[in-house]
């Protein structure tokens, strides 16, 4: 029988903690965990960072891992809040939205990986992912396209996918809260059959509520089912299926400046939408199906080849507050009806030798990238009807016809040969380089506008472990962009390049069962997407820049009491040659602190309580004259395991209700309202 997860206590060894928090180790009980709460665990590794399971102190990179037990504790409900209490990211600028993931890494936007692979994102066909369905998220920070190929400057997030477990395990979730939030999930995990060398696993969740803003929702259905087959000592394949089905009124949190920052000609409601309910949708549905092999040739070479076909069906009406003429709203409307289809391949051979106080890991690497992008499309960024600021009345618009929408067929083809070499000398030195080269071919089918790119990219990384567990460490990485978006004229923009170079020292003492690390960074970007004074996404040659301090800290200060805390500052701002401007977006400063204790005696044994703050500093949107003020936030939760496998938990967060601005730029958009829920739990 599984443990309740007020029972899984996270525990620290020197070799396992780096810049990562650690992935949340469970003990099989209350009473192990006592037992051995001075023993060490089990050296906690990650693919991602180098796609080379590593131990996580060695990996001269920045990164941040969040487990499942992270997850349920902070209610994660989307992607986005994951990363609440981490360095380096901001998420929720766009409040509560219902529509995408929106996080910022280091000043810039991020990938999204599953597993491994790429899931593709362009414009409005956005592919959200159910946490549920996952096991832990990576957050890898700064250019990635040594390994990953395209990628964005800010880095990769990597969702890693629920598979099935050693042993049979299962657990049914009920939860509701404000909103009218209604969530009910299924997961089991156990032998297939007879078959002692076939696992399966099944994940499924129905979840609903109502958005922040009046007359928005969403409904959700999601399926994943694996299955792993032992097909020797070395031989395996793993099975990986999800279908997810999202109905929802979007939320589009745009307002102006007048009514929220400025509020001396009144102050508009938080909840006020100006959409129309009656008429907008986002009807979306995600389907993938891959599989993982894995074959070892002997203790020193193994080949992995993982792949995934997936297709992302999109409905999308979409109306939007776009500018204010006195008391009125003028309103834009997006609409897209179509389908993205990709196929990604990744091979991968690797190679670990040790001579004598060497050991060396080869990894070589080839994948292939399919995607096809077609639909019909229109935008209207201010004619599509009017309502009244702070009363609007819906009805006031004219639907899109047929002969408004625009045919839009885009296609990309890229393959990418990667070669990367991690070297451990001595137990003290670790040096890693890699190269990657990339040939990219995109076209527009409808416009005949199409890009031919090959592009090289570089890393390396050196660190010094130290007996003391003070680890320093420097890296350089790259990264390329190419996207198959286009400007309003229909001519493909054209690919981002990022550089980055960033500086630590992981602490990880003997005397504490955690880590310390702080880092220093600086990021460019040439060929940015910037948003211009009319609000439309362009590429004027301008470039973006980033300079920073991370510091992250995880540690039990008890074997009951963890904390968690993180500083960020970050001095971003974008230069088009003639002028330097802020981003809007990235407050310069950023702290949040989180502490959980777990009562382990008497009467309040198994119960479970935690809190956090967040602080964002204030961020300037200089093309208004903005300053959005500094905000702070407050998260609360309690869980009770109270019977043989049953546990129940609150969550409350944004406690106090605090109405705020969450950002500026063109638009300003309020962050999100208190929400609270409910859980009970079965778990076997």
């Amino acid at each position: 029988m599984s443990t309740p997860v007020f029972f899984r206590r996270e525990r620290f060894t020197r070799v396992a903690v780096s810049a990562f928090p650690l992935v949340f180790l469970a003990a099989p009980s209350l009473s192990f965990a006592e037992e051995t709460a001075n023993s060490s665990n089990t050296v906690v590794v990650t693919g991602t960072a180098l796609k080379v399971e590593t131990p996580l102190i060695e990996t001269p990179r920045p990164a941040s891992v969040v487990s499942q037990d992270e997850l349920e504790e902070q209610d994660v409900q989307a992607v986005d809040e994951a990363f609440r209490y981490r360095a380096g990211v901001v998420s929720g600028q766009f409040g509560g939205d219902n529509d995408a993931d929106w996080l910022k890494v280091r000043g810039f936007d991020q990938s999204t990986y599953q597993d491994g692979m790429r899931v593709f994102k362009d414009g409005y066909y956005y592919w959200v992912a159910e946490p549920y369905g996952l096991e832990q998220i990576d957050l890898l920070k700064g250019p990635s396209s040594n390994l990953y190929g395209e990628a964005e400057p800010g880095g990769l997030v990597n969702l890693q996918s629920k598979r099935p477990t050693d042993e049979a395990q299962g657990r049914i979730d009920v939860q509701v809260g404000n909103r009218e939030h209604l969530k009910v999930g299924m997961d089991q995990s156990d032998q297939f059959g007879n078959y002692d060398n076939v696992r399966y696993r099944l994940v499924a969740l129905y979840r609903s509520e109502n958005g922040d803003l009046d007359n928005t929702e969403s409904e959700r259905l999601f399926v994943a089912p694996s299955l792993e087959w032992a097909i020797s000592d070395a031989t395996s394949l793993t099975l990986l299926a999800s279908v997810q089905k999202d109905d929802a009124i979007p939320y589009n949190g745009f307002k102006p400046i007048a009514g929220t920052i400025d509020t001396s000609g009144g102050e508009i409601d938080p909840s006020t939408s100006y959409g129309e309910p009656d008429y907008d949708t986002n009807d979306r549905t995600q389907t993938s199906l891959g599989y993982e092999f894995s074959h070892e040739f002997s203790d020193s070479l193994r080949f992995q080849q993982h792949a995934r076909y997936s297709e992302l069906d999109l409905l999308l009406r979409s109306t939007y507050f776009s500018y204010a003429s006195g008391s009125t709203a003028n309103r834009g409307h997006v609409h897209r009806d179509g389908r993205i289809k990709s196929l990604t391949l990744d091979n991968q051979l690797i190679s670990e030798l040790s001579l004598g106080a060497l050991d060396n890991t080869l990894l070589v690497g080839l994948d292939v990238q399919d995607v096809n992008k077609r639909g019909n499309s229109f935008d209207d960024f201010s004619t599509f009807g009017s309502v009244d600021l702070f009363n609007p009345v819906y009805g006031n618009y004219t639907p899109v016809a047929d002969s408004d929408l625009s045919d839009v067929s885009v296609t990309k083809q890229q393959i990418g040969a990667y070669l990367q070499n991690q070297v451990r000398w001595d137990d003290r030195w670790l040096a890693q380089g890699g190269v990657r080269y990339d040939w990219v071919e995109t076209e527009n089918k409808e416009t005949s506008e199409s890009t031919s790119l090959e592009a090289s990219s570089f890393s390396g990384g050196l660190m010094y472990l130290s007996d003391q567990g003070v680890s320093p460490y420097v890296s350089y990485t790259e990264s390329f962009e190419p996207t198959t978006s286009a400007d309003i004229d229909g001519d493909l923009y054209e690919p981002t390049q990022g550089y980055q170079l960033d500086a630590g020292v992981k602490v990880t003492p003997f005397d504490v069962d955690g880590y310390l690390t702080v880092s220093v960074f600086k990021i460019e970007e040439e060929n940015a997407l910037v948003r211009n004074g009319s609000g439309q996404i362009v590429q004027d040659g301008s470039t973006r820049h980033a300079t920073g301090v991370e510091i992250e800290g995880v540690g039990y200060v008890t074997d009951s009491l963890q904390l968690m805390a993180s500083y960020t500052y970050n001095d971003a701002y974008t230069d088009d040659g003639t002028d330097k401007t802020g981003e809007a977006l990235i407050p310069t400063h950023q702290a949040s602190v989180w502490a959980d204790y777990a009562f382990s005696g008497g009467v309040l044994r198994g119960l479970t309580l935690g809190g956090g703050v967040r602080f964002v500093g204030e961020t300037e949107y200089e093309a208004g004259d903005v300053t959005v003020p500094a905000y702070t936030l407050f998260d609360l939760m309690a869980g009770y395991a109270f019977a043989d496998g049953w546990q129940t938990q609150v969550n409350v967060k944004n406690v106090t209700d605090e109405t705020y601005v969450a950002a500026c730029d063109f638009w300003c958009y309020y962050g999100e309202s208190r929400k609270a829920t409910a859980s009970l739990s079965y778990q076997w």
